[in-house]
């Protein structure tokens, strides 16, 4: 993933599924004291399909201001990044691939593309959208992220700017109608918090 991280970031490297003997990985040796080298993922023959559909996953990295009170819905920020293309901003988002779970792809994507690490929530939804790019279908998953840190190093920061933005602004910039429509999800559970943690029970 062309990202170098610090030691304090050992336990996560070495507990993530980019490391893990699933994937191949290998644990980086005792010697190799003060970075840890990661290089994205690339090329599409591990990618997943059903049906036809290339399937797609990706998070919605957000945080709370910080402030003397509580925190409350007009203090929630989310993180967007540039396209590769140059062409509008939108949320972190890739295929999943077939030697790992959805959840570890969202992780994965969310990381390469956004440098950005904490705790994932439950699937938001499912989206089917067409590739601007192919025309072929998609089918897109996304989750909610909370960010708990942000590197200063990641894999695609020569390829992408990473910005934070109030909801409203983030439904300005974000290209994309489904992960508009994600967001507007995202914004209803911080609303009703109660009735998202049924909804996940039923799910």
């Amino acid at each position: 993933m062309g990202l170098f991280l610090s030691r304090n970031f050992a336990d996560f490297v070495f507990s993530s599924p980019l490391f893990s003997k699933k994937n191949g990985g290998n644990f980086i040796p005792l010697q190799i004291e003060d970075v840890v080298s990661l290089v994205s993922r690339t090329g599409r023959h591990m990618q997943r399909y059903d049906k036809g559909c290339r399937q797609v996953v990706g998070c919605i990295p957000y945080r709370f201001r910080k402030t003397e009170q509580s925190s409350s819905l007009e203090e929630l920020e989310v993180l967007v990044i540039s396209s590769q293309k140059g062409q509008g901003m939108l949320f972190p988002k890739g295929g999943w691939e077939i030697d790992e779970s959805i959840e570890e792809a969202a992780k994965r994507e969310t990381l390469e593309e956004a440098g950005v690490v904490g705790h994932l929530g439950s699937r938001l939804g499912m989206w089917r959208y067409k590739s601007k790019s192919h025309g072929t279908v998609h089918e897109g998953y996304m989750f909610p992220l909370l960010v708990q840190q942000q590197l200063d190093l990641w894999p695609e920061q020569s390829a992408r700017k990473r910005q934070w933005m109030s909801v409203a602004e983030a439904r300005e910039a974000c290209q994309n109608w489904w992960m508009r429509e994600a967001l507007e999800k995202l914004v209803c559970r911080q609303m009703h918090p109660q009735q998202a943690e049924e909804e996940t029970k039923c799910t």
